[in-house]
């Protein structure tokens, strides 16, 4: 792997075609991508630019608490990855600066809306539809049918067999909530996830956490979003995608530059290169295949077809926004996550 990676790093930096000199100096991201992405783009940039980049992997939830925490006297300059609602949610407390790339005509039109319903203090760089991968090895072992549905997920003899991320760190697990709300209604949903509450084993806090935990064999279901389990797939490991036929959402990765930043120029040549139909090369490279926003990047077969899947029409700013998160967060936090199990 390691190999691979420094091979890869090679041939990217070769065809990544360098910027113009910068004075030495260095830009601080908060990454919330696999750390095999992220370690790409922070070696690359840097053998491109001149401009060094310290950076740390943290989930979307996490990150997010890291700005809010930092508010005052702010210690990073760009925010890569993770859901798009916390996104929103760090633009609506005035925790990122507007910023209009040269690029965005080159996105897709969600990528696009992403930036336009934040004001311009996020935008959208990848995206991947919610689903679950599962172990087909274990599944086989256990003599279990494979979940095609939701509702399939309650079935008693998928008691502790199931993981998904707790919503309070994750934005994958919030994206989850959000989704089955909207897919079902409120209250109709709240009662489901109360059910699937008796299935689910671990709620980590990462949210690649649940497939990672599937693919190692010690969970047989992970619910994510889909281009995780792609990852595993790739590594190696029986785990399949399953993309529910009864609806579900999508993600919209996201990126932003923090309010403050103290490297501003560079945080924004950064951002502008991470939308690059190039910069948007380093996904695919480590394994993940969700769909880049950069509308000349992509094409592998392994990212999902938009086209053949059952989407709801999520409603990004109405549950990207603070009041709404932290409601939906304190109801799970109440109705489902103090229950016994």
């Amino acid at each position: 792997m390691k190999t691979l990676i420094q091979t890869t790093l090679a041939a990217l930096a070769l065809v990544t075609a360098p910027l113009a000199a910068a004075q030495s100096s260095e830009v601080v991201v908060l990454c919330s991508q696999q750390a095999a992405w992220c370690n790409m783009m922070q070696t690359v940039f840097a053998r491109t630019t001149g401009i060094q980049v310290r950076m740390s992997v943290r989930s979307a939830g996490e990150a997010l608490a890291q700005l809010s925490a930092e508010r005052a006297n702010p210690k990073t300059d760009l925010w890569f990855g993770g859901t798009g609602d916390p996104h929103l949610l760090a633009a609506q407390q005035d925790l990122t600066a507007a910023y209009r790339s040269s690029l965005l005509p080159e996105l897709h039109e969600w990528a696009r809306k992403q930036a336009e319903r934040s004001g311009f203090k996020t935008v959208g760089i990848y995206s991947g539809p919610l689903g679950w991968g599962v172990n087909t090895e274990l599944l086989a072992k256990k003599k279990l049918a494979m979940p095609k549905t939701w509702a399939d997920l309650l079935k008693p003899e998928y008691k502790n067999e199931v993981q998904v991320a707790n919503p309070a760190s994750s934005g994958t697990a919030y994206t989850m909530v959000a989704t089955l709300v909207q897919l079902m209604g409120e209250d109709k949903a709240f009662a489901y996830l109360a059910q699937l509450h008796r299935n689910v084993s671990a709620y980590p806090r990462s949210g690649a956490g649940p497939i990672k935990a599937a693919a190692r064999g010690e969970a047989t279901i992970g619910i994510v979003f889909t281009p995780d389990v792609a990852t595993e797939r790739a590594g190696g490991f029986a785990v399949e995608t399953v993309t529910p036929l009864d609806g579900t959402g999508a993600e919209i990765g996201s990126m932003s530059i923090v309010k403050g930043a103290r490297n501003l120029d560079n945080a924004k040549r950064f951002y502008d290169w991470a939308l690059s139909a190039k910069g948007q090369q380093f996904g695919p490279a480590a394994n993940y295949f969700g769909v880049p926003s950069n509308r000349a990047a992509g094409g592998d077969p392994r990212m999902p077809d938009f086209k053949s899947l059952r989407l709801i029409d999520y409603d990004y700013a109405k549950y990207g926004s603070a009041e709404e998160r932290k409601r939906l967060i304190a109801r799970w936090e109440k109705d489902v996550n103090a229950l016994p199990r």
